[in-house]
């Protein structure tokens, strides 16, 4: 393995890169963009028996709290509410409905609670959280129940409810006017006022795609254990279904194989892994992990290795899809899935933004502008005078970057509100308040008003005021205010990601010494202590707009092993930096030298520009404007406001190696890991964050931004942040980020 391949390991691609599942895109209510539909159950992304029935329960409140929901109006046969699916979320909002008096009828092509009775018998069923009371009638006492005992108290909660099942298979919903037509799998169809979609992962069981599968020796459910007692088994699965389908059997008295084509599991819950392990020290289940189905035969299974196993039994436990075609047929969208329209919506969002960057570049919109004395130049001087607070103004908007900076700071501040409002933690609450203050106070109004009043009422016309000046903010023809006060960001945005104050003609000694400060040894100290997060997801300008404006698409940051390989860009981009500085250090030291022109030219190039095909092609306008802007800010609602952060950002690059050394972890609580993935689907840094939690190992990936969402949005508490002290103790944050932890925690803890 070379240098560069070593490198790569140790900085990403040594770290888990699980994909997320396909799920049909839902809002945190339920509702959908087909008007008058709402999801529940695991569709909605948690696989929780509590939270199925608490969704479901909720979904009819909901509906009856719609200004435009009027129950029992219009004509005959118009249902006020059809439920497709008869599981837990199912029946569950049946019983809101019935006791709210809507006119409804549940839908459920199998029976009720079917997935529920395909599982082993005696199989014990977890009620997670533990402290939580779902909303409705159909509750969950303890929390562990055998599968029969549970199944007889949700089949006499129904009873007692009156809730009766139509059997009928939906097979999509179509919008006419203000109602809702559900087509079923014959000519006939039914009308309602409201929907609500209850049917779980119903779709076709996944398949292994080798030779042999159809054969009738091939199951993908197990019903009774004790039937394939004293037979060969091998069951093929790591998740949670598969290792209790490996130890059920296994208990029964059948010799098993357990087969997984990775090294070890990521998913299953502590409980079936412990019982697994057991067995296997018992020597009644044997492990054949890191291998791979070829082929079934009649009396053999045959490996990728070529292993060849006698054989009676399969059983494929890979889990079910979601039954996507159900939802794109009734045209709701289906998370991560590309239409022809979001083709278009990306394309036209992503021209709009190579408009307004080159507005703001100066390029040639702003030339244009000019030209013909358009906004923003023909603004009328609110003050002749630029002492006074207006006058300062009047010149400032005559800058594009007034505008673009003022825009920025406004969608922050309003989204940010909402996250605030979205998110009801002590941490997301003071990380949103920061992360806004920084942006106003010293990446806006220093630059743009305080600084430019302060010039020109005399303050830096002498004394240390001058000093100060002339080194930070010298005079330049080119600046508005007569000096460059938009140094000042540089305050803040540390170099490389702020290149502006190192990259100069002639060396600037404060600001070289400030940026060396920050990046060298501020950074890595806080970064030490708090992670890579306390820059990027509490400081930086970049972080402010993606934890506020993007906290609503960070579920479509791509995840898996090509896309971690991917932010090595962000490694090439910081050599880049590396070079130009080293190229303008030498032209600095050795000026007129061979070695100084050589270097200067190389520099001259990169930052100044070649032009092939008549375009200006530079660091300035590769980098700043087209990455960190056009596809930073373009790509936001369709890949995730964190596509510059990760893969692109060469500060982010070099924390990336700072925050291998970091104290800072995520602590799980490993008992507590339901395998759910919300923690991986929601991180937007593209973490299999779920991989560290159900193996208990403290996440440590140096991609965390300390954003919060995966310890937020865990439906058990499992999460926590914290860092290792002195002694290699973990210590946990004081500020609490997890909603169920708070609820967990005594009053006077919280």
């Amino acid at each position: 393995m070379n240098v560069l391949a070593r490198y790569t390991r140790w900085l990403h691609t040594m770290w888990p890169a699980g994909t997320v599942d396909e799920l049909p895109e839902v809002r945190e209510d339920g509702t959908t963009a087909v008007p008058g539909v709402r999801v529940t159950g695991d569709l909605t992304g948690i696989p929780l028996l509590k939270f199925s029935s608490d969704t479901g329960a909720r979904a009819v409140r909901g509906i009856l709290e719609e200004p435009d929901f009027r129950k029992g109006r219009g004509s005959p046969g118009l249902l006020d509410l059809a439920i497709v699916g008869g599981g837990v979320s199912g029946i569950s909002a049946a019983i809101e409905a019935k006791k709210a008096g809507l006119a409804f009828r549940v839908f459920e092509a199998a029976e009720p609670f079917s997935t529920l009775v395909n599982f082993p018998r005696g199989k014990p069923i977890f009620t997670y959280p533990v402290g939580m009371t779902p909303s409705g009638g159909l509750q969950f006492r303890r929390e562990v129940h055998p599968k029969e005992t549970l199944l007889a108290d949700m089949e006499k909660e129904r009873r007692q409810a009156g809730i009766e099942v139509t059997p009928a298979q939906i097979e999509r919903i179509e919008r006419r006017g203000d109602r809702l037509v559900l087509h079923h799998a014959g000519a006939e169809t039914t009308e309602a006022r409201r929907v609500i979609v209850a049917i779980g992962k119903s779709g076709a069981h996944r398949k292994l795609g080798v030779p042999g599968e159809e054969l009738d020796k091939v199951f993908n459910r197990l019903h009774d254990p004790k039937d394939f007692s004293g037979k060969k088994v091998l069951v093929v699965g790591g998740g949670d279904t598969a290792l209790e389908t490996a130890v059920a059997l296994a208990s029964a008295g059948a010799a098993v194989t357990l087969s997984y084509r990775r090294k070890d599991f990521s998913r299953p819950k502590p409980a079936n892994l412990a019982a697994l392990r057991e067995l296997e020290r018992r020597g009644t289940i044997r492990l054949a992990l890191g291998t791979e189905v070829a082929r079934i035969e009649p009396a053999h299974v045959v490996l990728h290795d070529g292993a060849r196993m006698d054989n009676d039994v399969v059983f494929t436990m890979l889990g079910r899809e979601a039954p996507l075609d159900f939802f794109r047929k009734s045209g709701i969208r289906i998370r991560g899935e590309w239409t022809a329209a979001t083709a278009a919506a990306f394309a036209a969002f992503l021209l709009f933004c190579v408009f307004l960057y080159n507005w703001k570049a100066n390029g040639a919109v702003n030339q244009y502008f000019q030209r013909n004395g358009l906004f923003p130049y023909n603004v009328r001087a609110l003050s002749s005078d630029p002492s006074t607070l207006p006058g300062t103004l009047s010149i400032s908007l005559r800058d594009p970057g007034f505008y673009y900076s003022f825009a920025y700071c406004m969608a922050v501040l309003v989204f940010g509100i909402r996250r605030v409002r979205r998110r009801k933690t002590p941490y997301v609450r003071l990380q949103t308040i920061v992360l806004t203050a920084i942006q106003w106070i010293p990446l806006f109004l220093l630059p743009f008003l305080v600084l430019p009043w302060l010039g020109h009422n005399g303050q830096f016309d002498a004394g240390f005021g001058r000093t100060l000046a002339d080194n930070l903010f010298p005079v330049s023809d080119a600046a508005l205010h007569g000096r460059e006060y938009w140094r000042a960001f540089g305050f803040i945005l540390a170099w490389p990601l702020f290149i502006w104050n190192v990259f100069s003609w002639k060396p600037m000694a404060w600001w070289l010494a400030i940026s060396f400060v920050q990046t060298f040894v501020l950074i890595p100290l806080i970064i030490r202590r708090w992670g890579k997060g306390a820059y990027c997801g509490w400081i930086c300008s970049c972080g402010a707009l993606a934890e506020t404006l993007g906290d609503g698409y960070r579920e479509k940051m791509p995840h898996g092993p090509l896309w971690n390989r991917a932010n090595m860009v962000g490694q090439a981009l910081l050599a880049l930096a590396l070079i130009l500085f080293a190229g303008r250090a030498i032209s600095w030291t050795w000026p007129g030298t061979r070695i100084g022109e050589a270097a200067r030219k190389l520099y001259d190039g990169m930052l100044s520009g070649w032009h092939p095909f008549g375009i200006q092609l530079n660091y300035y306008h590769a980098v700043d404007i087209f990455l960190a802007g056009i596809v930073g800010v373009g790509f936001y609602f369709w890949f995730s406001g964190r596509v510059w952060c990760r893969f692109a950002c060469p500060l982010a690059a070099l924390m990336n190696v700072y925050t291998r050394f970091s104290r800072f972890r995520i602590f799980p609580e490993k008992e507590k890991c339901i395998s759910c993935n919300v923690c991986t689907t929601v991180c937007h840094q593209g973490i299999d964050v779920m991989n560290f939690a159900n193996k208990g190992r403290p996440m440590e990936d140096p991609q965390c931004v300390r954003c919060s969402a995966c310890v937020q949005m865990c439906p058990t508490g499992v999460l926590s942040f914290g860092r290792y002290d002195g002694a290699g103790l973990p210590v946990l944050d004081r500020i609490p980020a997890s909603p169920v932890r708070m609820s967990e925690a005594p009053p006077g803890a919280r």
